[in-house]
């Protein structure tokens, strides 16, 4: 129970401001939008290079977290795409996001917050990992796949507007010149440090804020039997390999096994459904997707951190 009052009722109680403002119009009806762009262009990408450019290379590049994360990722889009071609037969496209949003963890905007309040400074590092993963991996599968189901589209076209869309993200961007940074060992002036440590710090409460604005309005209903199958691969399915393989397989420090297992346990990020409004293409069920994993996910995240003896 200590767990669910010190660490997860917290990230909960701001999505819940968020949602109550937003049914109450206290910030009119771009605020969504527009706070969603403060966490996407300024907050997270000066957290993502003040971290990173401070971390030495070999901490970054931890292959057992990459492994555990990863690794249960890998596993539960296979087992989604497999199950979903006779359970939910559709185009390709369709089968794809049906996976990806199995897949798919709210890493930036609910995971990075959350291992701060677990864990301190010492959970920062896991969920940037986790979420450069998520963008320039997971992200980068899923437009592949996306502009492969499009008709008329050659390769080429398929691979350039994939490393398009990576490039300028500034995730990647940031992250990518923190860690060419941090190769050079000289670390940040004091004013730098500075500024990244208070832009940064905005990028969690707004982030859980700006979901709970999302919330407000969307619509819970559509293909409610699908949705619910991926709901269980994304909040139990993924978890449960994420927990074999990095308390069982891998020899890991406990922080970072803990991280992994709960980067993998969180709700359906909010991503899915902008790839989805891009593409034109199962709009409605991510949406579903994302908002009944996030509600459950206060369950499932409450009785995952009490097992864990997390808080």
């Amino acid at each position: 129970m200590e767990s669910i009052v010190n660490v997860v009722l917290p990230v909960f109680a701001i999505m819940a401001a968020g949602y109550g403002a937003g049914r109450l119009g206290l910030l009119g009806p771009a605020s969504s939008q527009a706070l969603n762009g403060f966490v996407f262009w300024c907050a997270l990408p000066a957290l993502f290079f003040g971290s990173m450019a401070q971390v030495p290379t070999d901490q970054i590049f931890n292959v057992p977290y990459l492994i555990a994360y990863g690794g249960s990722a890998l596993a539960t889009f296979a087992l989604a795409l497999a199950i979903a071609a006779f359970a939910f037969p559709n185009r390709f496209g369709v089968l794809a996001m049906h996976a990806l949003s199995a897949i798919f963890s709210n890493t930036g905007y609910m995971g990075i917050p959350l291992l701060q309040i677990a864990f301190g400074k010492a959970g920062t590092l896991p969920g940037i990992i986790a979420t450069v993963v998520n963008g320039a991996v997971i992200v980068g599968i899923g437009i592949v796949m996306l502009e492969a189901d499009r008709p008329g589209i050659g390769w080429r076209r398929i691979l350039r507007d994939a490393l398009l869309g990576l490039v300028r993200s500034p995730l990647i961007v940031s992250a990518f010149a923190g860690l060419l940074w941090s190769t050079t060992g000289l670390g940040l002036a004091k004013p730098v440090v500075a500024f990244t440590g208070l832009l940064g710090a905005a990028a969690g409460p707004c982030a859980l804020f700006a979901m709970g604005l999302f919330m407000v309005g969307k619509s819970f209903t559509a293909g409610l039997g699908e949705v619910g199958w991926v709901t269980v691969l994304k909040l139990l399915v993924m978890p449960a390999i994420a927990v074999w393989l990095a308390f069982d397989l891998l020899d890991m420090p406990r922080v970072w096994a803990l991280s992994a297992v709960i980067m993998a346990a969180l709700p359906t990020g909010a991503l899915m459904f902008v790839l989805a409004q891009k593409y034109e293409i199962y709009i409605q069920r991510s949406v579903a997707v994302i908002l009944i994993s996030t509600v459950a996910s206060v369950v499932t995240l409450s009785a995952l951190f009490i097992w864990l003896g997390v808080g």
